[in-house]
């Protein structure tokens, strides 16, 4: 990772995370199964689970949405790490 990236994971009672939709989260679970592929990174069965205190909650043994967008940060950024020469 960049040294110059000093960013905090999200976490699970982020307001943010509210704002999220079930259709968001199944886009974002999308963009994870394809990006986590080109690292051997498989979640066949992740998908959105149920809703807690107003949380979507994604299935890796119920986690939360947080999670899901913090691997997506990370293999984001691991994607910009290998593009750079």
């Amino acid at each position: 990772m960049n040294p110059n990236h000093h960013r905090r994971p999200m976490q699970p009672t982020d307001p943010r995370i509210r704002a999220y939709t079930d259709d968001h989260i199944r886009t974002l679970l999308a963009e994870l199964h394809e990006r986590g592929r080109k690292f051997g990174l498989i979640f066949p069965s992740a998908t959105t689970d149920r809703t807690l205190d107003g949380r979507i909650l994604v299935r890796f043994n119920t986690a939360p949405a947080s999670t899901l967008l913090n691997l997506l940060t990370l293999l984001l950024d691991a994607d910009r790490d290998r593009e750079r020469p």
